[in-house]
């Protein structure tokens, strides 16, 4: 199945670390990181394993869950979560779903048959309240992914749902951003009444606004 942005993605239950869940009664209302690990204990995986719990003060001010899954069984997550604590300094505080069956990495398009046939590739899901799926990336198995980017995506989605806005190159949380070229200046001046920069008629920027 492939997933496109916008689309509701599918549902499913599945084993955890956390006790069996059904997916999208587990999201509720928050917005949800799904990303995907070719195999149990290997480095790289492991290393992004730490850093997401790590993250988890920021991912709660975002209204966000994070879910990792694995193609291994349940009994194998348990003993790898404590080489994460033990090598990585932060125990595991969110989900592990164990895919043994494949059926999740199925519905989701995770295994790559060009790059393995047995294991998933390096995959992001950013799902929203809607359930409907605003971020999807890939990554080979042989790439760290960056866990500060997603996060930074979720900033730009969040602040762009709710302002007639959008994020320029290598916006940060915090700076300058575009006035969609949908809003004419008329409506602008009433949405940004302390003013707006014009480049080009095309290009305005302003001030992040406060949520």
């Amino acid at each position: 199945m492939t997933l496109r942005l916008g689309d509701i993605v599918p549902d499913f239950e599945a084993p955890t670390t956390e006790g069996p869940i059904h997916f999208h009664e587990w999201a509720g209302k928050s917005w949800v990181v799904l990303f995907s690990h070719p195999k149990n204990y290997t480095p790289v995986c492991t290393t992004e394993l730490g850093y997401t719990a790590k993250l988890k003060p920021e991912f709660e001010k975002r209204n966000v869950k994070a879910i990792g899954l694995s193609v291994d069984k349940l009994e194998d997550h348990h003993g790898w979560a404590k080489d994460i604590e033990e090598t990585q300094g932060a125990a595991l505080n969110f989900p592990l779903i164990a895919d043994a069956d494949k059926k999740v990495a199925n519905l989701y398009d995770m295994i790559h048959p060009n790059a393995s046939d047995t294991f998933t590739v390096r995959s992001v899901f950013v799902i929203d309240p809607n359930k409907k799926l605003r971020l999807s990336l890939t990554y080979p198995a042989s790439t760290g992914r960056n866990f500060d980017e997603i996060l930074r995506v979720i900033d730009s989605l969040q602040l762009t749902d709710g302002y007639k806005v959008a994020t320029p190159v290598n916006w940060k949380n915090g700076e300058d951003v575009i006035i969609v070229p949908s809003v004419k200046d008329e409506e602008a001046h009433k949405l940004f009444p302390n003013g707006f920069k014009t480049i080009k008629p095309y290009l305005r920027t302003v001030p992040q606004p406060k949520g």
